[in-house]
């Protein structure tokens, strides 16, 4: 019912030609981050600064945007997560036919190398030659490491990448 009443959704795995043991289990998102805020208790903004799930409604944030801009679009949302038995994960990858956008999901605000190791092992293991993407709670675009740092702002930014390619 509440998949039904667009409250929440279902990011379903991305698992397709793997070699590896992958987690198939889907992972709940809110459309509207302010409800889930208010599901968590948080009543003032001050508060999601120091908040144990500030990352993960962040997360939820930029994945409801790319579902909310692909239905605006006329498609059917065509993201996805990508996890391991070991505990890699991509937060997003967008499926774009033939090739695939993986997009890592970071609150932060400044850059941190760890933003990048996940994409790594991912394209290693994947093969990919896509840019990967770093979507932060920065408010500048930077490219590191052959990855694209876009801000918050830029969600959109992200899916326009990714339909070019």
């Amino acid at each position: 019912m509440l998949e039904a009443s667009y409250i929440v959704f279902l990011l379903r795995t991305h698992h397709k030609n793997s070699k590896k043991r992958l987690v198939k289990m889907p992972k709940l998102y809110f459309y509207d981050t302010g409800l889930a805020c208010y599901l968590l208790g948080i009543q003032i903004s001050s508060q999601l600064e120091t908040h144990y799930s500030r990352g993960a409604l962040f997360e939820s944030f930029v994945i409801s945007e790319f579902h909310k801009e692909q239905y605006n679009r006329g498609q059917a949302p065509n993201c996805y997560f990508w996890r391991d038995k070991h505990g890699h994960e991509v937060d997003c990858l967008i499926d774009r036919g033939g090739s695939i956008q993986p997009i890592e999901i970071k609150s932060g605000r400044t850059v941190n190398s760890k933003f990048f190791i996940r994409l790594g092992y991912w394209q290693k293991l994947s093969g990919s030659k896509v840019t990967p993407i770093v979507i932060y709670g920065g408010d500048t675009y930077q490219s590191r490491s052959g990855v694209e740092l876009l801000p918050w702002k830029d969600i959109n930014t992200a899916l326009d990448r990714s339909k070019d390619r």
